[in-house]
């Protein structure tokens, strides 16, 4: 992108209401998009006005100690001195719930915001965002009902489940990551209650708590190009290596972590099945899948701003976070 050739919005003046009016800043997109580079960047413009400013973590992927490279975690010496919140708090034999995850989230950001500070919130999986700026709950879990969901899928495998799922939730199935195993069995478990909460996000969701939403676009060719670039980085950076030594603390027990874009196909490779260079293409292809349903997730934030931010560089990033926060 050229100087005199700015990406439209890059330049535009924010929306209403303005930063220093809200407590809590939600910075949202799909993958690829720079939210951490905007998110740092707008904790460190509310730090040089004097006032406290922290991150709350909202990428499922990162909760995880030890999965960095592939979950794109920004590394401590480039977090500005900022806390940063719900990051490296599982084992990878963990599994990740949402409802936990609300309420520590929750928690931490009614600190931060007692205090006289500025919580940003920021990640791209949609359902956990959703847990913190929406009044959703979520119901317990149903041994017996999962159970019988575990044995349909180990028996029929994911499709079977997917139909039942849009018979009985069409949205949720919309979005939902056939992928992970996991994650689709509960949203069909609690699509299947009658006392359900629905896992997809309402029409009309009543906010928790004011909060300004930040909706980073890119140009999807651009995002395309940039999603097999990350793709390719991740595994010259070592990723290999990273789910090699994780291998040894569970990963392929940790029903969540194992099916994470890239530690899937990292240990295709460890086990042979596959190429570097397939592992590579298989995880793009992958993330575009995974970066379409963000997108379809966000864009029902109707209050949202969006913020086209195509070409755009960390400094550039930066530029737009002056003019969220003057």
């Amino acid at each position: 992108m050229s100087a005199a050739e700015p990406a439209p919005g890059l330049h535009d003046e924010p929306g209403e209401p303005a930063a220093d009016s809200v407590s809590l800043i939600a910075v949202v997109g799909a993958t690829g998009t720079g939210k951490s580079d905007l998110a740092i960047a707008i904790a460190d413009r509310h730090r040089a006005h004097g006032r406290n400013a922290e991150i709350v973590n909202a990428d499922a992927m990162q909760f995880y100690r030890g999965m960095d490279i592939g979950t794109a975690k920004v590394p401590l010496a480039e977090r500005h001195g900022i806390p940063h919140h719900q990051l490296d708090v599982l084992d990878v034999t963990d599994e990740a719930s949402v409802a936990a995850y609300q309420r520590d989230a929750r928690a931490i950001i009614g600190r931060i915001v007692d205090d006289g500070g500025v919580a940003v919130l920021v990640g791209g999986s949609g359902l956990y965002v959703s847990s913190v700026l929406h009044d959703l709950e979520f119901p317990g879990t149903d041994p017996e009902l999962r159970a019988a969901l575990e044995r349909q899928h180990a028996e029929d495998g994911p499709n079977a489940l997917l139909a039942r799922l849009r018979e009985l939730d069409p949205a949720a199935a919309e979005t939902i990551d056939v992928r992970n195993p996991r994650r689709l069995i509960r949203a069909v478990e609690i699509a299947s209650r009658s006392d359900r909460v629905t896992p997809s996000l309402p029409s009309a969701p009543r906010a928790w708590r004011p909060a300004r939403v930040l909706h980073l676009r890119r140009d999807r060719a651009q995002l395309v190009a940039a999603l097999h670039d990350r793709a390719a980085g991740m595994f010259r950076d070592g990723l290999v290596d990273e789910v090699a030594a994780l291998r040894t603390r569970g990963l392929e027990q940790g029903r969540t972590a194992r099916a994470a874009i890239g530690y899937s196909q990292a240990l295709d490779v460890l086990r042979g099945d596959a190429t570097v260079a397939d592992a590579v293409e298989a995880t793009a292809v992958a993330t575009r899948k995974y970066a379409r349903r963000q997108v379809s997730w966000f864009k029902r934030y109707a209050d949202a701003e969006d913020l086209d931010v195509t070409g755009a560089d960390r400094q550039e990033l930066s530029d737009v976070a002056r003019r969220i926060v003057p």
